[in-house]
């Protein structure tokens, strides 16, 4: 019989002799999940013993992430803002990157408009919506998603983060004209697909074969997204309203364009940690302020 650390220590050789960069956190997420425990649980017990079913899992899912398949997906869970996150293949896996889509319908929130009502276009999970209920308690949220298996993700991440109360969950497509009734937004946030359809085969295989391919191709240029909801959606945002989208790499200055082009008041950017313009918004005229 094994310890639960050596079975840790056997899964974080192994991700680290398959080159998996995060071997160390790896592992004990896949010994956490096999062992039915949190991650600090699982820390607090290393020098526990444990069963043989514990062990078999564990090497059923380093098989499965040798094969690429994310971690996200074997256990089912992720993190974003703090938050634990339902996750299946039928929706992307969270980013890091999106956090900072969160941090900046915060900065333009926070003391201004603290019971705003938010518009999550493209939701997939739900953990844009998640993220801005937690942080802004007064707020009313919409998420909408063309997928009804992502809108089925979405509603269980809002339930489990006691948000029911507070969001409406809304199949409808972000390329077209928006369904009747919506009333307005004080705010609508964006993280639509944005790969270019010829760069698609070009993306790492773990996301390429595991991730909803429809949740990443942006068309042929990948702005499909950004040009559809500036068009048909941008109605939808109160006088002085904010429009925020994030954007790949080399897009940004693009996209601010357009915004610009359509009449808003203003837009800008927001850098990520690499230096990277990650995100863009833009604010629809109000006539008793300036951008």
């Amino acid at each position: 019989m094994k310890t639960y650390n050596d079975i840790y220590m056997t899964a974080r050789t192994v991700l680290r002799q398959h080159g998996v960069e995060a071997y160390n956190l790896e592992a004990r997420i896949l010994v956490a999940q096999a062992a039915g425990k949190t991650v600090p649980d699982l820390l607090r017990d290393l020098k526990l013993y444990t069963t043989n079913a514990v062990e078999e899992r564990v090497m059923d899912y380093l098989e499965r992430r040798m094969s690429g398949e994310p971690v996200a997906y074997i256990t089912g869970t992720w993190e974003f803002y703090g938050l634990p996150m339902t996750v299946t293949p039928d929706v992307l896996i969270p980013r890091m990157d999106t956090e900072l889509l969160v941090d900046t319908a915060k900065s333009l929130l926070i003391g201004r408009n603290m019971n705003a009502r938010i518009l999550d276009l493209c939701c997939g999970s739900g953990c844009i919506t998640c993220a801005l209920g937690h942080e802004l308690p007064a707020t009313k949220l919409m998420a909408v998603d063309i997928s009804a298996r992502a809108l089925e993700v979405c509603r269980a991440n809002v339930a489990a983060n006691r948000l029911n109360g507070r969001v409406i969950c809304m199949q409808a497509d972000a390329t077209s004209s928006p369904p009747l009734g919506m009333g307005q937004f004080d705010l609508i946030v964006s993280n639509p697909p944005y790969i270019a359809s010829a760069e698609i085969m070009t993306l790492d295989h773990s996301v390429r074969d595991y991730e909803p391919i429809w949740a990443l191709d942006g068309g042929e240029d990948g702005l499909k997204f950004y040009k559809s909801i500036i068009k048909y959606w941008k109605s939808l945002l109160k006088p002085g309203g904010y429009l925020l989208f994030e954007v790949g790499e080399g897009q940004a200055e693009t996209v601010k364009e357009m915004l610009l082009s359509a009449g808003f008041a203003g837009a800008d950017t927001r850098v990520d940690t690499l230096g990277v313009e990650r995100v863009v918004f833009g604010k629809a005229y109000n006539d008793s302020e300036m951008f």
